[in-house]
């Protein structure tokens, strides 16, 4: 049993090292991220939810999912058409708002 903690207590520490170290995020990348953050505050602007709440929604309703595959097409687009576009993949899912 010592031996077994032990080894979890090294592969915890390794991995808490390995969170230290900086990260280069390429430029698609951090687009994406800038976009989705964008996008999610909007649609929480535009169903009167708290940005929290929209995240989850999103999450549970496959709205996440869809913004992480599409997001170049729909960063494209005007905003209100890309928060339409989320709520209606929400709504296919079960999510009504």
């Amino acid at each position: 049993m010592q031996k077994y903690c032990n080894f979890a207590v090294d592969s915890m520490h390794k991995a808490m090292e390995r969170l230290k170290e900086p990260r280069v995020l390429d430029r698609e990348t951090k687009d994406k991220v800038v976009f989705m953050t964008f996008i999610i505050q909007k649609f929480a602007m535009a169903f009167k939810m708290r940005g929290p709440n929209a995240y989850l929604f999103l999450k549970k309703y496959g709205g996440l999912d869809y913004l992480s595959e599409f997001w170049w097409t729909l960063h494209t687009e005007d905003e209100r058409w890309a928060v339409r576009a989320l709520y209606e993949e929400c709504r296919r899912n079960g999510g009504a708002r």
